[in-house]
């Protein structure tokens, strides 16, 4: 790396040497990143977990005996009071007043929202959600139909890919009348990594709203202080905000939102009382209502270590890393161009640090405008061991107006294909011939350094002609 261009990065974001802390953490708690020369670039896709995670984890596992904490022997005692310690801690790090909300263990945030659509009171009601969401907030759409709600999107708008406001304020005014209302909506962007704005949350309650934030792609860099703003349901997969474990998540609920909810079904764990002879059951009280079968006791525990490892580091810190390495990566990724003048990327998001997070979208084009294939790119970067994510990243509906894919297309479409009972990708990207089916996104997160930053833009600089 040249001296003259790192100074010339400090030169321009000063604050990242504030930053040191990070890069000191690096080289004795991911030193793996480096030995095996990865250019890890997708953390909205997964964090990176640090060793002393691992080591702390397994300390506890190694002088403990933990049993199934559905019973009260002594290892099932010691189970539950782990178990127990981590959902306080869930709430204490997001500083959610505990006589107001809960949290409910769940594999991950689509777990999370899974509980939200199967139990959510829809009938003669509202699903107000905008473009912009991850495939799990659009999939609670099938129950809302299913129930009979009123199915609304709120269309995001180019080239920042923000929410159009007036469309949102008006539809938020008029709340279904004779049934429950909900409006969904993430923290952050996993597509163009936007921050929608969190004032949305009390706009709506005003008009009688419940509210959904799905936060997964925003907690890994940003503090959410449930004390300042109070959405009724908050999913998070802990594996994206540092990395370990896998398979654990969390719905964070209002309690007198999680009141409404009706399960459709029960299981083991979930109730206080069943009867077969009398067929009937009776639901437990609170988050175990929610949690079916016997939870993951021995992960559970790495969620506390995990969150306890975020605040050593501080979201300041975090935060003021990705703001400045995204900037960097934001102006001189956008600024190359061909011998032809033509640009080599198309950027799907705010060209600024303001109102946005990590994640840079962008399609690449050869000299005479013409998209390369977004596989290609991730084939190419592979070669030089840098991991990046391409594709529409489970959000269609932020991906449809990026790509410029039209409703009127894609009617043609799932007509021509509609007698199918599946349909492929490659079936998908013949329809719509002509355009892209994804784009390629590189997304900087707690533990990426300049160096990193450095190495894209050089692969970047090699798709020049």
């Amino acid at each position: 790396m040249p001296a003259n261009e790192f100074e010339a990065f400090l030169e321009k974001h000063p604050a990242y040497k504030k930053t040191a802390i990070i890069d000191d953490l690096r080289k004795k708690d991911y030193a793996r990143l480096d030995a095996g020369e990865h250019i890890y670039l997708d953390y909205t896709g997964g964090g990176i977990y640090a060793e002393s995670q691992i080591n702390k984890h397994h300390k506890l596992l190694h002088e403990n005996v933990f049993g199934n904490p559905h019973s009260s022997n002594p290892t099932s005692l010691a189970a539950t009071k782990v178990v127990e310690g981590a959902r306080d801690y869930i709430l204490k790090f997001f500083n959610a007043d505990p006589n107001e909300y809960l949290a409910i263990f769940t594999s991950n945030a689509s777990g999370a929202l899974k509980l939200v659509g199967e139990s959510y009171p829809f009938p003669n009601g509202r699903y107000l959600l905008t473009f912009d969401n991850h495939n799990s907030v659009n999939g609670i759409r099938e129950f809302a139909h299913v129930r009979g709600a009123e199915v609304t999107y709120i269309p995001v708008m180019l080239p920042d890919m923000r929410v159009d406001s007036s469309q949102l304020e008006l539809e938020l005014s008029r709340p279904s009348q004779s049934g429950h209302n909900l409006f969904a909506f993430p923290a952050q962007s996993n597509f163009s990594s936007v921050k929608h704005p969190l004032e949305w949350i009390e706009k709506a309650h005003a008009h009688g709203w419940d509210v959904l934030l799905d936060a997964a792609a925003y907690v890994p860099t940003s503090k959410l202080d449930l004390s300042k703003v109070k959405p009724d349901f908050v999913p998070i997969s802990f594996y994206k905000m540092f990395g370990y474990p896998t398979g654990l998540g969390a719905l964070i609920a209002r309690k007198k939102a999680l009141a409404k909810l009706h399960r459709p079904w029960f299981a083991g764990g979930t109730i206080t009382v069943a009867s077969v002879q009398g067929d009937k059951y009776y639901l437990a009280d609170g988050a175990p209502a929610f949690e079916d079968g016997t939870l993951d006791y021995l992960n559970i525990p790495a969620i506390e270590i995990g969150l306890k490892h975020i605040e050593s580091i501080g979201y300041d810190v975090i935060s003021e890393r990705v703001k400045t390495l995204t900037g960097w990566l934001l102006e001189h990724l956008t600024e190359m161009k061909h011998s032809t003048g033509k640009p080599l990327v198309r950027l799907f998001g705010p060209n600024s640090t303001e109102g946005r997070g990590g994640a840079v979208t962008v399609n690449f084009y050869d000299k005479d405008g013409k998209a390369f294939d977004h596989r290609y790119i991730e084939s190419e970067a592979n070669k030089v061991n840098i991991s990046l994510r391409t594709g529409c990243f489970c959000n269609p509906g932020a991906g449809e107006i990026a790509l410029g894919i039209s409703r009127v297309e894609l009617d043609v479409c799932f007509t021509q294909l509609g007698h199918e009972e599946r349909l492929s990708i490659d079936d998908f990207r013949h329809c719509i011939d002509g355009k892209s089916s994804g784009a390629v996104r590189i997304s900087v997160g707690m533990v990426t350094n300049f160096n990193d930053v450095q190495a894209f833009l050089s692969f970047a600089r090699g798709l020049l002609s």
